[in-house]
């Protein structure tokens, strides 16, 4: 008997080292990932200085009149983010009260995953679609719209991003108790008053929770603004025009022609690192968010 809880004791401590190694690993990139970044910015910054970087209204690192002010890139992942949640936000939300409150159980269980396929799209097809069928069409509307601008590209990354909030927040909605739901319906409310007064307010954490990760969603992506919102980093709040994002700068630089080591190459770390504190500060608010006013059922 001895021998048989010896091997279940060693397969259980093989068991928890493999498990312990997998888990190590995301951590282990996630600390590589984050040092690079900081070397290559600290490399950046003994050339170029932080105030340049910060007050500078032009980004023009690849020409020969040389400017590193990063707020135009700011502006255009701006512009393009507050446009798709423009887009997402009330879809997403409208649709998670309707899959919660109002579908039944047949139709919920048959349209959520429907949604949620359009999160399984690669965005380089998205990013064809807003260039080559959404601004053609606003076009046809508004004929002074570039060919490459950020008005269609944030409307596709909005429809990208419905499925995160109506998830997100159809499963939030989901989880209220339905005791809350029968205590208003018998003081005299409507189903209407009751999802918007009631359900909506008691899962506010985890809704704001995935609207703020739409937010970082809509700021980190990449293939549908690179392709569709163009590559002219200009500090404007126009969406007509073209713009170039954060994530469409590495994108261009990345392609192999700029020399590696150079002042230009390591911009794209600089930019990165901008990134990457931009969608660090909107997850751990999100998080934040999530836990202050996260409410307790019994």
């Amino acid at each position: 008997m001895q021998p048989i809880q010896q091997r279940r004791r060693i397969g259980e401590g093989a068991l928890h080292l493999i498990l312990f190694l997998c888990g190590s690993v995301s951590i282990l990139t996630t600390l590589g990932i984050v040092a690079v970044l900081i070397f290559e910015t600290i490399e950046f910054f003994r050339e170029v200085p932080l105030v340049s970087f910060l007050f500078d209204t032009q980004w023009t690192p690849l020409f020969a009149d040389k400017h590193f002010g990063i707020w135009p890139l700011i502006a255009g992942t701006a512009l393009t983010s507050m446009i798709a949640i423009g887009v997402a936000v009330p879809i997403g939300l409208l649709s998670a009260i309707y899959l919660s409150e109002y579908a039944s159980s047949g139709v919920r269980r048959s349209i959520k995953p429907t949604l949620e396929v359009l999160a399984g799209v690669p965005t380089v097809v998205y990013g064809y679609f807003a260039l080559l069928f959404v601004t053609p069409l606003l076009q046809r509307f508004i004929p002074g719209m570039s060919g490459f601008n950020a008005l269609s590209a944030g409307i596709v990354m909005g429809i990208m991003i419905i499925p995160m909030i109506s998830s997100l927040s159809e499963d939030a909605m989901y989880a209220v108790p339905n005791s809350l739901r029968e205590a208003a319906y018998a003081l005299g409310a409507s189903k209407l008053q009751v999802s918007l007064r009631v359900v909506v307010p008691a899962a506010f954490s985890g809704i704001a929770a995935s609207f703020l990760l739409g937010v970082s969603r809509a700021v980190g992506e990449t293939m549908i603004v690179a392709i569709a919102a163009g590559q002219l980093p200009q500090l404007t709040a126009n969406p007509l025009v073209p713009v170039e994002t954060m994530t469409a700068y590495i994108v261009q630089v990345s392609l192999g022609d700029t020399p590696t080591g150079t002042l230009e190459y390591r911009t794209i770390f600089a930019v990165g690192m901008m990134l990457f504190l931009s969608t660090l500060g909107l997850n751990l608010f999100s998080q934040w968010l999530r836990e202050r006013y996260r409410e307790q059922y019994q």
